[in-house]
């Protein structure tokens, strides 16, 4: 059996846990922070507080130790909220193999340096002299419906192709199909992205603005997402793919969306510290992606309105309608942008 350690016990970071659980192929150390978790999946086989519902298999153990949950680990999945991501590594640092395959499973930008999860795992290692093989996981998933074995596919990315393949062939299950790529710039920002775009399209909704609306910003949320992966060193093709288009309509249409949900109840007029402190602990990776996504494009010379209006609502006090009438009331433009003359 392979041993396999995730870091992280919120809702996907359980799902994750359950898929290869249930396989009877692995052994799985969930790392949790909050004793409760650890405590719920013990006595329960449930994490209650998270993933309520979901049975966790036998094969799965937590702990709130470094060295027990990477002991012997084959495979890590990192899957805590971004902005804990460096931190983290940090401390997991020393129980790390120099052969483990990690596998960012967080969807998210690192607010102080505008870096990818992937690019923030390979410093730490680098600054703590570690041999690191670093992979991305991405694409249109709820953690329920893993977590209850619905038909789910995802892409996993990295430019080790022997990682890519062994992530796939351990992970995959006739409810959990796993595809590789190579563009780890792509399926990374397209996972991240795509939650300032599910705001967007939940203000819609809050606003009652009609499916019409909800449909044009996913199409130009698309657009500005690959303009700037593209920008970033990304390939246009990802971004319609799985972890581009395909979690973009997700996120920006399913009522289980926390990011889509934090837009709806900004569209109907409740204050963003209040949403917040609804979700009890649970996050919407947008809400801070926001921030270094406005930082990011103004660095590569990108042009991002939509989510300028989303960072303008969260964090400068706009109103939501006045954001959506400035994003219709633009200078009108090309669909596509002009072909380079050669």
């Amino acid at each position: 059996m392979s041993k396999i350690a995730i870091i992280g016990a919120g809702a996907w970071g359980t799902a994750i846990a359950i898929v290869l659980g249930r396989s009877r192929r692995h052994e799985v150390k969930v790392w949790a922070y909050e004793k409760e978790v650890r405590d719920s999946i013990k006595s329960t086989r449930t994490n209650s507080v998270f993933l309520p519902g979901q049975q966790i298999p036998n094969s799965v153990q937590s702990t709130g130790d470094f060295a027990e949950a990477l002991s012997g680990a084959e495979i890590v999945v990192s899957a805590m909220p971004s902005q804990h991501c460096r931190r983290l590594f940090q401390q997991m640092a020393p129980h790390l193999r120099s052969d483990t395959l990690v596998v960012s499973a967080t969807k998210g930008l690192e607010q102080t340096t505008l870096l990818r999860m992937s690019e923030v795992i390979c410093q730490v290692a680098s600054e703590k002299q570690i041999s690191c093989r670093v992979g991305a996981m991405s694409g249109p998933t709820f953690a329920a419906e893993v977590a209850r074995g619905d038909p789910t596919a995802i892409t996993v990315a990295s430019k080790d192709s022997e990682l890519a393949t062994v992530v796939q062939r351990e992970f995959s299950d006739p409810a959990f199909r796993v595809y590789t790529n190579e563009d780890v710039v792509g399926v990374e920002l397209g996972g991240s992205l795509k939650n300032i775009i599910a705001i967007a399209a939940g203000v819609c909704h809050g606003l009652d603005l009609g499916h019409n609306s909800v449909a044009a910003l996913i199409t130009r949320g698309l657009t500005e997402i690959t303009r700037l992966s593209v920008a970033c060193g990304g390939r246009a093709e990802t971004l319609s793919g799985l972890a581009g288009l395909g979690d973009l309509v997700l996120t920006c249409t399913g009522a289980l969306s926390r990011n889509r949900s934090v837009g709806v109840e900004l569209g109907r007029g409740r204050k963003l510290p209040e949403i917040v402190e609804a979700m009890h602990g649970m996050v919407a990776e947008g809400i801070f992606t926001t921030n270094a996504a406005v930082q990011l494009a103004k660095a590569r010379g990108v042009e991002m309105p939509i989510t300028e209006q989303m960072h303008a609502v969260l964090n400068e006090g706009k109103s939501p309608r006045d954001a959506i009438q400035a994003l219709m009331t633009r200078t009108s433009k090309r669909e596509t942008d002009q072909p380079k003359s050669s």
